[in-house]
């Protein structure tokens, strides 16, 4: 336990000399999950493995303390030229694309399920789906850390996958200045500095900026400019403060629909594939067709249609009435950490964040082809005579506008201390968050959308999008969103607060034996504020309602054990419970009809084994992962007819993830480091039993990814230092985007394997990068869309020199 104690000069100077850092560092100690095992992805670990106190917030050593988390390490992150969190998903088991998140900003999953961000431990917003949701840089992280399964008892808070954590850069008192420089194709750029130093024997600095550019792969480019300032005072010996602050400023171009699915119903046409089908085969569905137009749109078809994305090639279907997501954020931080006694250590944190964003996006553009159920406009296009079936209908541009804030604090008061021949440690924590979430949107539509009134049947709005008659060569209409008599369609004020409060208990069992225990209280409390919507949208949510407020609260608690036999061998079995708001953006009523919170469990059952002087580190986890607590209606509930005896809705749902995970990580020999990860899952949407989706995959969610980065140094030249060769692959098994109200039942994204390499070689006080991404050229979908799929990128160099001053 007295590895435990360390001064903050120690912890700088170890933070300087490391590639990993720990779960929420607060420099001289951690703001760590407890609920973690820790692979570190490349890096040196032989000082994690024998010592991860700071990155456990005990002095467990890893292969002491149960449960998985995967660490990506600034060496990593270097050596594969990543830039924002995107890029580095491919080292992580467990964590993968999210499905239908129309391409804003980073909706990923772990395990199948939701996720939180975090920097150094504290909100940096939350996965808001296609809502808003900013693409976070790594310009100031150090490195990431991906804590798998719930975490409220340390964290308030916390989606039932898990959270992805950002570790940011620190000061340090010895001096450090680098410029970095990138360059890349479709005309990426960016320049960056890094600097600290001492300006006192107390005070320290850190200051980090970038600026950046890209057009973009099919011309979803962004722009980003960034800021990030922190000061460190060592107010005694015992005793620090450190002030940050953030400031980022993008523009992102947001592809809601990537390449779409042409729609054609099998089942609808004997059975056949779309490439098979005769004229016999469409009559049901093509009454309103000439034989000529019915020849045409066969002739249109192809096996893959209703199957898989229609290749569209470089095209895209952004129009150009669509704006960037603009987004701005700034996060103000202060971490305060005092030794009160040898045994005892108290860590405060307090932070701001604001986050505004806005953009306009086309977020419906089906193509239909042949699905016999349909009505117009569910059909193919027929304008004055003249077939288009490669139209793009039911159009939808939708304009955001939303403001997020949110205070947030965190507690930790450790304590060590021996109870006869057990050595123990003690946390007690509270935690307390507060956002509120000012969110309008508006939408036009083409003239699919019509609106009657109920009473008169007459006809009050429709859409005057021109359409879209040719997906491959989209023809788009001229002036702006606001020229289309959009809609207010969404127009409220979100408020959710949290907090809890909970205790630890770590004890060193001796024969081998670690247990954990964590048991905690957390409270939600929701408010919502109606503002009103175009009338001709909703008649019935036209005029502002107001506030309604509900609050639901309940207990956390996680259980572990660990065994080593021997020094290079663990197993662990772990336990977790959380609970999360059920809707961080919905609406409440303030009545019974309000959702009670979810929850979310996790069993972990694992294996862990190092080698070679502890320069290989091998995990292996079975688990199961559920989100449950999910509300469906009772289909015995009649509204004003039913007793007091029969429910309104059950809450027995749950979405369930279950598999196995590896990862490894090793040094072997002085020139090649590896790291390899894979992930097998089935992740099953069970929410609803009286529903056609119910025990069916979860959409977007592979049952298979692997991902290998392998890095050899080698001494082929005459060089001062070897030249270091990586070469890194990843496969990703086919996801569903079945979307059976709209005909396609069986729709999927292929599997993919796309190849990545590098080259980096550097002295003293240079290093220079290149990397080439997509090796072979591969075609494929990196994200899973509504109906659709998000071409992946085709290859790419990009080329960063870094010279320190």
């Amino acid at each position: 336990m007295n590895n435990y104690k360390l001064s903050l000069i120690a912890v700088a100077c170890a933070s300087a000399l490391s590639p990993f850092h720990s779960f929420a560092e607060t420099d001289g100690h951690t703001q760590t999950n407890s609920d973690i095992d820790t692979i570190t992805v490349v890096g040196t670990q032989h000082q994690l493995i024998l010592d991860s106190g700071l990155a456990t917030k005990s002095d467990m050593s890893l292969m002491q303390t149960p449960a998985p988390v995967v660490i990506v390490s600034s060496e990593l992150i270097k050596e594969q030229g990543a830039d924002d969190l995107q890029d580095i998903l491919r080292n992580i088991s467990g964590i993968t694309q999210a499905g239908n998140n129309y391409g804003i900003g980073d909706n990923l999953a772990i395990r199948g399920l939701d996720v939180n961000y975090t920097y150094d431990g504290m909100y940096g917003g939350a996965g808001l789906g296609n809502v808003f949701n900013p693409t976070r840089s790594l310009t100031n992280v150090e490195s990431v850390e991906v804590l798998k399964g719930p975490a409220t008892g340390l964290y308030g808070m916390g989606s039932a996958g898990g959270i992805i954590n950002l570790i940011e850069k620190k000061p340090q008192f010895a001096p450090s200045h680098s410029v970095d420089v990138e360059v890349g194709q479709w005309n990426t750029r960016s320049v960056a500095v890094d600097t600290t130093a001492g300006l006192t024997d107390d005070l320290a600095y850190r200051l980090v900026a970038k600026a950046a550019r890209s057009e973009g792969y099919r011309n979803v480019g962004q722009d980003r400019d960034e800021i990030y300032g922190s000061l460190k005072y060592q107010l005694t010996e015992d005793q620090n403060i450190l002030l940050s602050t953030a400031y980022i400023k993008d523009a992102i171009k947001v592809d809601s629909i990537g390449d779409p699915v042409r729609i054609y119903n099998a089942a609808s046409a004997s059975g056949k594939p779309a490439g098979e089908v005769t004229a016999a085969d469409l009559m049901p569905g093509t009454a309103n067709l000439t034989p000529a137009q019915r020849q045409q749109l066969i002739d249109s078809m192809s096996n893959s249609n209703g199957l898989t994305p229609h290749n569209i090639g470089n095209a895209s279907l952004v129009s150009p009435m669509a704006k960037a997501n603009e987004g701005e954020e700034l996060r103000i931080k202060i971490s305060h950490n005092i030794d009160l006694t040898s045994d005892l250590f108290l860590n405060q944190q307090i932070q701001y964040r604001d986050y505004e964003s806005g953009f306009v996006r086309q977020t419906g553009a089906y193509n239909y082809v042949y699905y016999k159920q349909n009505k117009a406009p569910r059909a193919p296009l027929v304008e004055n005579d003249v077939l288009y079936p490669f139209a793009a209908r039911r159009q939808e541009y939708r304009k955001v506008a939303a403001h997020e804030k949110s205070w947030q604090y965190f507690a930790d008061l450790h304590y060590h201390f021996d109870l006869g021949n057990i050595s123990n440690e003690l946390l007690l924590n509270a935690n307390y968050e507060d956002r509120s979430i000012r969110f309008k949107q508006s939408s036009s539509y083409d003239a699919d959308k019509v609106i009657k009134d109920k009473a008169s049947g007459k006809v009050i709005y429709q859409g005057n999008l021109p359409y879209i008659y040719d997906i491959n060569n989209p023809n788009w209409g001229s002036g702006n969103f606001e020229d289309y008599d959009p809609l207010v369609t969404s127009n409220y004020e979100k408020g959710v607060q949290a907090w809890g409060v909970g205790v630890q208990h770590v004890g060193y069992l001796g024969y081998g034996f670690t247990s954990r225990v964590g048991v905690a209280f957390n409270e939600v409390s929701q408010t919502y504020q109606h503002f009103g919507v175009d009338p001709r949208y909703r008649k019935s949510a036209a005029e502002p309602t107001p506030e309604a407020d509900t609050k639901d609260n309940g207990i956390t608690y996680n259980l572990g054990l660990s065994y080593m036999p021997i020094d290079d061998l663990s197993f662990f079995i772990n336990y977790a419970k959380g609970r999360t708001a059920y809707s961080v953006t919905g609406s409440i009523k303030g009545n019974d009809d309000d959702r009670k919170d979810s929850e979310s469990i996790s069993y972990d059952l694992g294996m862990r084994y190092k080698a070679f002087d502890d320069q290989m580190l091998t995990s292996l986890v079975l688990f199961d992962t559920r989100k449950t607590n999910l509300r469906y209606s009772n289909p015995d509930y009649e509204e004003g007819v039913s007793g007091p005896e029969i429910e309104k809705y059950f809450y027995d749902g749950e979405e369930k993830t279950q598999g196995v995970e590896l990862d490894m990580n090793a040094f072997i020999g002085e020139k090649w480091k590896l790291n390899l990860n894979a992930l097998y899952q089935e992740a099953r949407d069970k929410t609803n039993p009286n529903s056609t989706s119910y025990d069916t995959r979860k959409k977007g969610i592979p049952r298979i990814t692997a991902g290998a980065w392998i890095t050899y140094g080698a001494d082929w030249f005459p060089l001062q230092n070897p030249l270091n060769i990586s070469l890194g692959g990843q496969y990703v098994s086919e996801r569903s985007i079945a979307a059976k109200p709209f005909g396609i039942p069986d729709a999927y994204l292929p599997s993919y394997t796309v190849v990545d390499t590098g080259l980096s070689y550097g002295q003293d006080n240079w290093q220079i990068h290149l990397n080439i991404n997509n090796l072979f050229d591969e075609r494929y979908y990196s994200k899973a869309m509504f109906a659709g799929g998000m071409p992946g990128e085709e290859r790419n160099a990009t080329l960063n020199f870094n010279y320190k001053l």
